[in-house]
């Protein structure tokens, strides 16, 4: 896996080794795909301003969220259906995350068991959570969550209905979602309110809940003052609600609104050093990645993912001593300006080398 000398050469190596449909799930967005989209263009909307002549020779990129240390502002995102990327499903990633030194969002559509996941690895866990069930369920869910050694829940609230998927209908895979847009329990997701979150706090305590799928400031004011432990900036990568704003045109409302009350993790067209460095010095505390997580597992399960997140590391690091700094906390917006972008977005323009919007 160290043959890998960029993160386009894992995407390769991914589109080789799934199936079209399988393919197709993991790249596709909602409908026109225009959120997907606007997820990479909001990155190529900003320009860096380098400042010159710093000591740059000892740069740290680590960071902590939660109280945990990260190597590089970097987590791993909820992924359903990994069982049908690797073999090893979501424990190909708790293994990489324990390897490389980052927290595991562990997705509640994906396998193995939650218990199984926890036991793969030293990592840091947490679980993200969709209402699939009343009070009964939810506690007997959450019990099991801290029982494990969860550290938190990500409860995921962007998927009140399930998005309209064409790539992978037109390509007849069925995936955990499948079920969960037709089966009786989605409609637990369409009635979650505020009141729900409350309840889901309660039971979860002391473990906080980070709200995922929040993209307005009026959400993250309401987050804040309902007891969340971080806000989660999301459009659950371009696959809910098509015609959105990128994810990162939103996280600066959120950022304000938040006002450092809690951490803000923003996920969403995040496949390069760069990209982490532009979230944040626009205020996030860190990112997560999905797609580049789900084309790791695919070229190659735990190796291929840890030499993603190296190259990650790699560009990250490059990044900030061209900009002029040494830590992370010394980003912030004034290394930002407004920019025309120069290219295409869809969801592989991060690499001049991959054209289009299929790979096939």
């Amino acid at each position: 896996m160290t043959a890998f000398a960029t993160n386009e050469q894992i995407v390769l190596a991914a589109r080789r080794n799934l199936s079209q449909g399988v393919w197709d799930y993991l790249v596709g967005g909602a409908e026109s795909e225009t959120t997907m989209r606007r997820n990479r263009l909001a990155f190529d909307l900003w320009a860096f301003r380098p400042r010159v002549l710093v000591d740059v020779s000892q740069a740290d990129p680590s960071t902590t969220l939660l109280g945990h240390k990260l190597r590089i502002p970097v987590i791993l995102s909820p992924v359903a259906s990994l069982q049908a990327m690797h073999p090893e499903a979501a424990l190909a990633p708790a293994r990489a995350a324990a390897q490389f030194g980052t927290i595991q969002t562990l997705s509640c559509l994906t396998e193995p068991t939650l218990e199984d996941v926890a036991d793969a690895s030293d990592a840091t866990k947490v679980f993200q959570l969709y209402v699939r069930g009343e009070d009964p369920w939810l506690q007997d869910v959450i019990g099991r969550v801290k029982a494990a050694g969860y550290i938190a829940i990500a409860l995921t609230v962007d998927t009140a209905l399930v998005g309209r998927r064409d790539r992978a209908t037109i390509s007849g895979y069925e995936s955990p979602f499948t079920t969960f847009r037709f089966g009786a329990n989605v409609a637990y997701q369409a009635t979650a309110t505020w009141d729900t979150l409350d309840r889901i706090r309660e039971m979860a305590a002391p473990l906080p809940i980070l709200l995922k799928g929040v993209a307005t400031a009026e959400d993250a004011a309401l987050a804040v003052e309902h007891g969340v432990g971080a806000v989660w900036v999301s459009n659950h990568g371009g696959r809910q609600l098509d015609h959105a704003l990128g994810a990162l045109e939103t996280l600066p409302e959120v950022v304000e609104a938040v006002a450092g009350r809690v951490p803000v993790i923003v996920d969403g067209g995040v496949q390069r050093g760069s990209d982490i460095l532009k979230a944040i010095a626009l205020g996030a505390d860190a990112v997560g990645i999905g797609k580049l997580q789900g084309w790791a597992i695919s070229a190659g399960g735990t190796e291929a993912l840890v030499r993603a997140l190296e190259i990650l590391e790699s560009e990250f690091v490059s990044g900030m001593g061209l900009l002029g700094i040494s830590r992370v906390d010394q980003l912030n917006s004034t290394f930002l300006r407004p920019a025309d972008p120069v290219s295409d977005p869809h969801e592989m323009s991060a690499w001049v080398n991959i054209p289009g919007t299929r790979v096939t």
